[in-house]
């Protein structure tokens, strides 16, 4: 399937475009993606690096240097959407789907990671396979 995907953060002042299937969809429960995305476990895709491109706009960068699990985060410096993130370790990159022109293209996750971090009121859907931490593949 010929994937055409464009997305970017909440002003506009940064667009990028995806050109393949991603290779994982979940949604992660750790401390850190909850604090980012305010509250709820981060969505997120993981797509081929070299079919994610940049089209306007230049990204802040931020990695934390006091944690272990830090990843680099790709966000506008105007309105501080998080549109990706990279992890040491990892071919691919992390893309935030609500930062998707059309979210529906996910069509929800296949996994949930670090569930052991989970707030006590959200909930893995039924059929996804939840890992309480990251899973080793």
């Amino acid at each position: 399937m010929d994937v055409n995907w464009t997305g970017g953060c909440f002003c506009g002042a940064l667009r990028y475009r995806v050109t393949e299937e991603p290779r994982l969809k979940a949604q992660c429960h750790c401390r850190a993606c909850t604090h980012i995305s305010g509250g709820g476990p981060n969505y997120f895709m993981v797509i081929p690096p070299d079919s994610f491109a940049w089209e306007a706009g230049e990204a802040a960068e931020f990695s934390r240097p006091d944690s272990a699990r830090a990843v680099w985060r790709a966000f506008c410096p105007t309105c501080g959407t998080h549109i990706l993130s990279r992890r040491r370790g990892l071919q691919g990159v992390v893309l935030k789907v609500g930062t998707l022109d059309r979210p529906e293209v996910f069509e929800g996750a296949s996994i949930a990671i670090f569930c052991e971090e989970a707030l006590p009121w959200l909930t893995v859907p039924e059929g996804v396979t939840a890992f309480d931490t990251l899973p080793e593949s």
